[in-house]
């Protein structure tokens, strides 16, 4: 029964991720596109740093294809679906989407309201969206390392350590 709730949860978070990773990376891509294209950003912040969310978006997305095809073939023979491999892959998006959120959050002033502004910001409504996207694959990304640090707390107390598999 366990077994089989972390592989379907496995897939499904990942999933989510990859998803929600695909489409802040298609929002990321296509402002930065604009930027580059008009030179119409609200500043150098704002282009840096969905520059950033574009690179974590898609960085994000393939790896997470990755470990699911992998964890969907050999959940429980290969080194690269244990639970190191999940902490050090999780840790490192962790930080990339903690740094790009909060970084395009402050860049924008925490969000426009868009309708009720007095002064013109291009893409308002992208960025906003962009915003949005950023935190919730961030949220997404802490329940899974949350989830992999507890799998990895168990594994270390049956003697595996790190190098055990999720199920």
């Amino acid at each position: 029964m366990q077994e089989r709730t972390i592989r379907r949860g496995h897939t499904i978070i990942f999933s989510l991720l990859a998803v929600l990773a695909a489409v802040e990376g298609a929002l990321s891509t296509w402002l930065s596109a604009r930027f580059n294209q008009h030179h119409n950003y609200l500043n150098t912040g704002v282009r840096d740093r969905s520059r950033f969310l574009a690179f974590t978006s898609w960085f994000t997305f393939l790896f997470s294809l990755v470990f699911i095809g992998l964890f969907l073939h050999s959940p429980d023979s290969s080194p690269v679906v244990s639970v190191g491999s999940h902490l050090l892959f999780l840790g490192l998006i962790w930080i990339f989407w903690t740094a790009g959120a909060a970084s395009i959050t402050s860049a924008i002033g925490g969000g426009y309201n868009c309708s009720k502004i007095d002064f013109e910001v291009v893409y308002c409504n992208q960025l906003n969206a962009e915003m949005g996207f950023a935190w919730a694959a961030w949220v997404i990304t802490t329940l899974a390392l949350v989830a992999v640090l507890i799998f990895g707390i168990r594994s270390a107390r049956h003697g595996e350590g790190w190098r055990g598999y999720l199920v």
